[in-house]
């Protein structure tokens, strides 16, 4: 009967140690070595928290500081975004969405159009060596959508493209052209010669 409520007791220790209390200060453990001795061992838990044991640590969230710089944003003129692919109805999904996409965020839209496609073909003999006769024709068709955006900021640009972009179809290849507006420089804007004085005295 003794035997049975060490044996409980060590149980109960042990639980509590793999739960992870290590704030209760040291604790014992009784180790029977048979029926009638038993060798009382004592562990001494750490009071620091260490890795083995999941302990919570409340750490003050310190914000940090927000530091709000004055330098301009990018004007751009002009953005054109040029997509291509192979099969013309992803195109024309993927055009009202991005159309769709511009007007939401307010970006003024300038043309929307469809270029000319690329045709490439490609002609084979239908038999490998012989028969020049029958031949057989593959042909690849590029499909084109073309959009213009006018009067963006480099913010909104970059947001706009980001999100278009990573709902692009797969097939269809992206480029696009950014016109940006700059400031003249000021060794543009001071003339490179300066007047020549005019002497009144006549020439001989």
């Amino acid at each position: 009967m003794a035997s049975l409520m060490v044996r409980r007791r060590e149980l109960f220790s042990l639980a509590r140690i793999l739960s992870g209390v290590s704030y209760l200060g040291p604790a014992s453990l009784s180790v029977c070595s048979g029926h009638r001795k038993c060798n009382i061992t004592r562990l001494h838990l750490p009071l620091t928290p260490s890795t083995s044991f999941h302990t919570t640590v409340l750490t003050s969230a310190a914000q940090s500081a927000i530091t709000v710089t004055e330098e301009p944003d990018t004007l751009f003129q002009k953005l054109v975004v040029l997509v291509k692919g192979h099969d013309r109805a992803v195109l024309d999904s993927y055009e009202f969405f991005a159309t769709m996409t511009a007007k939401e965020l307010g970006i003024s839209l300038g043309k929307v159009f469809e270029p000319p496609k690329d045709i490439e073909r490609l002609t084979l003999l239908k038999s490998i060596h012989i028969f020049k006769k029958h031949r057989v024709q593959y042909e690849m068709r590029t499909h084109y959508r073309c959009i213009e955006l006018h009067h963006i900021t480099g913010c909104t640009a970059q947001v706009y493209l980001e999100y278009i972009q990573r709902n692009l179809p797969e097939g269809v290849a992206m480029e696009v052209t950014k016109t940006a507006m700059e400031k003249v420089p000021d060794h543009i804007l001071e003339p490179m010669w300066k007047e020549i004085p005019t002497d009144d005295k006549p020439s001989q």
